[in-house]
């Protein structure tokens, strides 16, 4: 009896459990049933005493004449003992099935299967065990082979996607991808990733990156982030296009380093975390934290540190402008102006528009910070300048890296400029919306901001334009 080799377990795919037909593909339903019950089964023993004295059942007499086509005729035989010429023992233990099959249609529909059967050192056993395999993925191939059909769910994509491997049948292997990217989302990314490297998918692994740079935070809160392997860890940690906060991304980390601990069964010790993260650890990019996320990492690592920004900047830049005139002559005494705002969706500020002098081009040193109101948490700030040319446009100021605006929580922009008297804004609208894409609008609701504010409110004032990205 022949043998095959091993393969990794399949994991479960979260996703709604319908199966993927490719349409037109329909078969003798009620035949194939009938025979696919009868031939996934363990033989009786009488069955498989008249097997093994080389007895043969009875075929049904002129089945052809009901088939008006090829492609019945081939789908009839698909899970058959009708005129089949191997079997095929596959899976292990009691979740072994017995499965007929026929070597020409096998040998007509992958070169291994050619091989197997008609090359220098072709089998010449009729029943080929194949322990690698699960039965569910085996007899997807096979219904592909006679059928061109594709009968692929979130249980079984994974394993079909091996086999088809195995068996050098690149147009399953594609519709298994293509399956997988239809049920890529941000909770499913980083067990699709590990897959991708592990099947070597290039293209599906590059689209569980994307997925993971647009929705970094919701990945990595995700199950599957604590269970992929370092490489993996350390292929997203290299990446300069994560949308989160460092601090945030160092504690997703933190929690994979625990679970590798659990899994190698070290106690969970701040030494056992750094020894399980190794080269992972200096890819966390510490000097990107503020001083009060930095004083809560304990103990201090030892080694340099990349201070490379990340930046998601994946989509189209998109800006809103909350004033609908601009006058003349705003002042600045050394206090900000403020406004608070709240948007509908996730977004990343990246930097503000800002007004410039009325006496012709000048210079501006400027500070300009995003705060979440409620905490008073200083998420973003930049410390920098900017020319003017004397006109009534707005200028550019950016933040050294995207800052993340969450739904629906307040925040507070604050601008404080050194410089003469510039244009300002009036007649603000208190809600902005913009077509910035696929999905809703994104709307802006603006509040005055109360306190140390230099009098920009949501009538007048300074800071008319939020530049974004999606």
């Amino acid at each position: 009896m022949a043998t095959g080799g091993g393969a990794p377990a399949a994991p479960h795919l979260e996703g709604h459990a319908s199966n993927y037909t490719q349409p037109g593909a329909a078969m003798n339903a009620a035949a194939a049933n009938s025979a696919a019950s009868a031939a996934v089964l363990p033989a009786p023993p009488a069955a498989a005493a008249a097997a093994a004295g080389g007895l043969h059942r009875e075929p049904m007499y002129n089945w052809q004449a009901t088939k008006s086509s090829l492609k019945e005729r081939f789908a009839f035989l698909f899970n058959n003992e009708l005129l089949s010429d191997v079997r095929f023992v596959v899976g292990k233990g009691r979740q072994a099935q017995r499965i007929p099959a026929h070597k020409f249609v096998l040998a007509a529909g992958s070169a291994v299967f050619d091989a197997m059967f008609n090359g220098g050192m072709a089998t010449t056993s009729a029943e080929i065990e194949l322990p690698d395999v699960e039965p569910a993925a085996f007899l997807s191939l096979l219904r592909f082979l006679y059928s061109d059909e594709i009968h692929i769910g979130p249980e079984t994509v994974m394993t079909t996607l091996y086999t088809a491997k195995k068996y050098a049948v690149p147009a399953l292997e594609g519709h298994c991808v293509e399956f997988l990217t239809k049920h890529l989302r941000a909770d499913n990314a980083f067990m699709l990733l590990t897959q991708a490297r592990l099947f070597d998918e290039p293209q599906l692994a590059s689209l569980c990156l994307d997925t993971i740079d647009k929705s970094t935070a919701d990945a990595v809160n995700a199950e599957g982030f604590t269970d992929i392997d370092l490489d993996t860890l350390c292929a997203v940690l290299e990446r300069d296009t994560l949308g989160i906060r460092e601090s945030r991304l160092f504690g997703a980390v933190v929690r994979w380093s625990e679970a590798e601990c659990f899994r190698q069964q070290l106690p969970i010790t701040a030494e056992n975390k750094q020894k399980v993260l190794g080269k992972a650890l200096t890819l966390i990019r510490f000097p990107l934290m503020t001083v009060e996320e930095f004083a809560a990492v304990n103990p201090k690592p030892r080694v340099e540190y990349n201070d490379r920004p990340r930046c998601s900047l994946r989509g189209k830049e998109c800006s809103i402008s909350r004033f609908q005139q601009v006058e003349s002559r705003w002042g600045y005494s050394g206090t900000s102006d403020r406004i608070r705002f709240n948007v509908n969706r996730r977004i990343s500020v990246v930097g503000f528009g800002l007004y410039g002098s009325i006496h012709g081009p000048n210079d501006y040193q400027v500070n300009i910070q995003i705060i979440e109101s409620d905490k008073s948490q200083t998420l973003g700030q930049n410390d920098t300048g900017f020319s003017c040319d004397g006109t009534a446009s707005t200028f550019r100021v950016m933040f050294k890296e995207p800052v993340e605006i969450l739904p629906n929580v307040s925040y507070t922009a604050c601008a404080t400029l050194k410089g003469p008297d510039s244009h300002y804004g009036t007649k603000g609208l208190k809600k902005v919306s913009h077509e910035s894409g696929p999905g809703p609008k994104t709307t802006f609701f603006f509040f005055s901001s109360p306190g140390n504010n230099n009098g920009t409110s949501v009538e007048d004032g300074q800071i008319p334009e939020i530049i974004y990205y999606i």
